[in-house]
This record gives structure tokens, C-alpha cells and sequence, in this order.
């Protein structure tokens, strides 16, 4: 009878916590000011795999690049003042 409660107590578990991961997508305040969107397409450098790949992004001149892997919770930023590759 114990392994039936302790099998129950660890679906249970498991049930909880799966229900209460957030999706990256969900805001739930959604509160930061917003001045405007840019919602052009990154260019992505993709690496092989086991290696992060990358976004770069121009803003004003200004590269923004993005380190990412799928879709996982880690990443970085950099920005390259004046980047060459923004074309100015």
C-alpha cells in the first residue's frame, strides 16, 4: 500500500510542477514601457550543432547580436557601435 501513495505522491509532484512552468511567451504583467516595435527580421547565424548560434539585428546603425541555443533560458547580447555590417 506505501509504494501506491508514494507512486501517487510522485505523479502528483510531477503534475505540479509541469503546470506551473510559465511559457516564455506569457507575460503576466506586461507592464515595461514600450516605445515602438521593430519587427524586421533578424539575420541568424547558425552554428553546427552543440555550438550557440547567433541573431544579428541593425538598429541605427548599431549592430545588436544575440547569443542563442533553440530555445533553451540562456543567451547574451552585445552591441557593436557603428557595426560594418549594418551598412553605414
Amino acid at each position: 500500500m506505501n509504494k501506491k501513495w508514494a507512486a501517487l505522491a510522485g505523479a502528483a509532484a510531477l503534475l505540479t510542477i509541469l503546470t506551473g512552468c510559465d511559457s516564455k511567451a506569457a507575460q503576466p504583467y506586461n507592464d515595461a514601457p514600450v516605445k515602438g516595435h521593430d519587427n524586421a527580421p533578424a539575420t541568424i547565424i547558425y552554428f553546427p550543432d552543440g555550438f550557440s548560434n547567433v541573431a544579428r539585428k541593425c538598429v541605427g546603425g548599431d549592430g545588436v547580436y544575440v547569443v542563442f541555443h533553440n530555445d533553451k533560458a540562456y543567451g547574451s547580447t552585445s552591441v557593436v557601435p557603428n557595426d560594418p555590417a549594418c551598412g553605414r
